[in-house]
């Protein structure tokens, strides 16, 4: 069974930029693809970024592309979502996720964690 924990969320400006950090533990961290997701205010939860199994292959929505970038520390079992260039529209709570393969459909992953609040203001 794979915990995931996630931190970095908070209040930021338009423009500025966060880390998020997915620490995973109970688990083989390095034998799962791991992945972003996002869900706003009564809005649905969306897919943002993937990180195949060996971190060679990464995925983005076209809304984050060139602006976010995912990675994973296998020594710290630690997987990153770097943002930058944040819009109003990035205000979500950001939840982090395992599984076998990198997908951009939740039901793909077996684990997730609890979620951290990202805001953006103007």
């Amino acid at each position: 069974q794979v915990q995931l924990v996630e931190s970095g969320g908070g209040l930021v400006q338009a423009g500025g930029s966060l880390r998020l950090s997915c620490a995973a533990s109970g688990g083989t961290f390095s034998s799962y693809a791991m992945a972003w997701f996002r869900q706003a205010p009564g809005k649905e939860r969306e897919f943002v970024s993937a990180s195949s199994v060996s971190g060679g292959s990464t995925y983005y929505s076209d809304s984050v592309k060139g602006r976010f970038t995912i990675s994973r520390d296998i020594a710290k079992n630690t997987a990153y979502l770097q943002m930058n260039s944040l819009k109003l529209e990035d205000t979500a709570v950001y939840y982090c996720a395992a599984g076998r393969f990198a997908r951009k459909a939740a039901p793909f992953y077996d684990y997730w964690g609890q979620g951290t609040q990202v805001t953006v203001s103007s």
